[in-house]
C-alpha cells in the first residue's frame, strides 16, 4: 500500500519517541559526568593510596559502560529510522536496550547480594571515614544524574487515560533505574557505615547490601516484564483497544479481528478486520480513529456481510457416504 500523506494514520515508519533526541543528549551528559567522576576517583585513589576510592572509581567505569548501551541504542535507532529492513521502524530499539539493561541490572543485584552474604562469614576491615566520604560523593553524583534522566510528564487527556505507559521511553527508564539503583546503594551504605563508625555495628554493612540488592532486583524484574512485553507484542494495557472497538462498531459494523501493539514510545499500530453491511471504505474507518493520536499506523480490511453470506450459500455441502 502506498503512503498517503493526507491520511493521519499512515505517517511513514518513524516511530521514535517525541523526546528521542533530547533523551539521547541527556544520557550522554550523564555518561560524561560519570566518566569525570570515575577519572577523579581513580586518580585520587592512586594519589592517596585509597582502595575505597579506587574500587568506587572502577565501579563507575562499569556504570558508564551500562549506560552506554542506552546511548548507543538512541543513536542507532535515529540513524536507521528510514532503513527499509525494519518493517515497522526502529521504535523498539530502545525497548531492546532497556531489556538488556534490565538483565545487567539484575546481574548487579545478584553480585551485590553474593558479596554481602560473603561478608557475613568473612568480614573485611573498613576505613569508615574514607568510605563514608566516597559514598556521599557517589550519592550526590547519582542524584544529579537521576534528575537529568527524569522522564518529562505527558498530557493527561482522555486518550492518555487509556494508555498510561504508552509514552514511556523504556531506554531512558533503564538508564534512570541504573543511576537510581546506585543512589539507593550509596544511601544504604552511608547508613550502614555510620552505624559501624559510631556504634560498632559492622554487621549493618552486609545487611544494607542485601536490602539494596533486593530493591534493585525488584526494579529490574519490573523493567524486564515491561520491555519484554513490548518486544513480544503483548496486548498493551489500558483501554486503547476498547476505544478502537467502540469507534469502529457503529451502524451495525462489527470488528471481527483486532491487533493493537506498540511500535515505539507514544506510537501504536493496529490491524483491523471489519464486517460491514454498508459500503464504508477502509479510509473512512481510519477516519473514525483520527482522534487517537497514539495510533500511528492502521491497516483496515473490510469484509462485506452480503458477500460472506453469498459464499456460505453457494459453497457446496460435503456428505460422507455411508459405509
Amino acid at each position: 500500500m502506498q503512503h498517503d500523506p493526507s491520511d493521519p494514520l499512515h505517517r511513514g515508519h518513524d516511530f521514535l519517541g517525541s523526546q528521542h533526541g533530547r533523551n539521547e543528549r541527556r544520557l550522554w551528559l550523564v555518561i560524561g559526568l560519570t566518566l569525570v567522576m570515575m577519572v577523579g576517583e581513580i586518580a585520587a585513589g592512586i594519589a592517596f593510596g585509597s582502595m575505597a576510592l579506587l574500587a568506587d572509581g572502577w565501579h563507575m567505569a562499569t556504570h558508564a559502560g551500562a549506560l552506554s548501551i542506552g546511548a548507543l541504542a538512541y543513536g542507532y535507532a535515529r540513524r536507521r529510522v528510514d532503513d527499509p529492513r525494519f518493517v515497522f521502524g526502529t521504535g523498539k530499539v530502545g525497548d531492546l536496550a532497556g531489556y538488556t539493561s534490565a538483565v545487567v541490572l539484575a546481574g548487579v543485584a545478584a553480585l551485590i547480594g553474593y558479596e554481602s552474604i560473603g561478608r557475613f562469614f568473612e568480614p573485611l576491615a573498613i576505613r569508615f571515614d574514607e568510605a563514608i566520604a566516597v559514598a556521599v560523593l557517589g550519592l550526590i553524583v547519582n542524584l544529579v544524574s537521576a534528575w537529568l534522566l527524569r522522564e518529562e510528564p505527558h498530557g493527561h487527556g482522555h486518550e492518555h487515560g487509556h494508555e498510561h505507559g504508552g509514552h514511556a521511553d523504556h531506554n531512558l527508564r533503564a538508564a534512570y533505574l541504573h543511576v537510581l539503583a546506585d543512589a539507593v546503594t550509596s544511601l544504604v551504605a552511608i547508613g550502614a557505615l555510620v552505624a559501624g563508625r559510631f556504634f560498632g555495628w559492622d554487621w549493618m554493612d552486609p545487611i544494607g547490601g542485601l536490602l539494596g540488592a533486593a530493591v534493585i532486583l525488584r526494579w529490574s524484574i519490573g523493567l524486564v516484564r515491561d520491555t519484554g512485553g513490548v518486544l513480544l507484542d503483548v496486548q498493551p494495557p489500558g483501554g486503547l483497544s476498547a476505544e478502537v472497538r467502540t469507534r469502529i462498531e457503529v451502524n451495525g459494523d462489527r470488528l471481527i479481528d483486532q491487533h493493537v501493539w506498540r511500535l515505539g514510545p507514544g506510537h501504536f499500530g493496529a490491524i483491523l478486520v471489519v464486517e460491514s453491511e454498508g459500503s464504508t471504505t477502509p479510509r473512512e474507518y481510519r477516519a473514525r480513529l483520527g482522534g487517537l493520536s497514539m495510533l500511528a499506523h492502521v491497516t483496515v480490511e473490510v469484509r462485506r456481510r452480503d458477500d460472506a453470506r453469498r459464499l456460505n450459500i453457494t459453497q457446496p455441502a460435503t456428505h460422507r457416504s455411508p459405509s
